[in-house]
């Protein structure tokens, strides 16, 4: 997890972001236990409702489920759900923009994927 928060995004957000991201990245598995509300409030300085909030918004979305008495852990298949979200909102907010561009431009599908190799490989 990020050792600060910033202003732009409510906390609660970025707490779920930041478990989300450890997830995708593999510093969290399947399985394994997250921070509790009280760590979180006192690691970042914030109020525990505010953490709880961005757990619960982990719950909704099933990345994560409780274990009465015991904690919150990350549930099974959540990395995968987690990753396909992602790519579909990749795909929906990147992909289909450059190639309705690509199109506009007369770009043909072969320079396209020459273009994005090569840019791919540059970085």
């Amino acid at each position: 997890m990020k050792p600060t928060l910033n202003d732009d995004t409510p906390i609660f957000l970025q707490i779920a972001d930041m478990i989300k991201d450890d997830l995708v990245e593999g510093l969290l598995s399947e399985g394994e236990q997250i921070p509790s509300t009280t760590e979180l409030s006192n690691f970042y300085n914030i109020n525990r409702a505010t953490a709880q909030k961005g757990i619960t918004l982990l719950m909704d979305e099933g990345i994560v489920a409780k274990k009465r008495g015991i904690g919150v852990f990350i549930a099974e298949d959540a990395r995968d759900k987690l990753i396909n979200t992602r790519m579909q909102d990749f795909s929906n907010s990147y992909i289909q923009n450059m190639v309705k561009e690509a199109k506009r431009l007369n770009i043909s599908k072969e320079e396209l994927i020459r273009r994005v190799e090569q840019d791919y490989d540059n970085h």
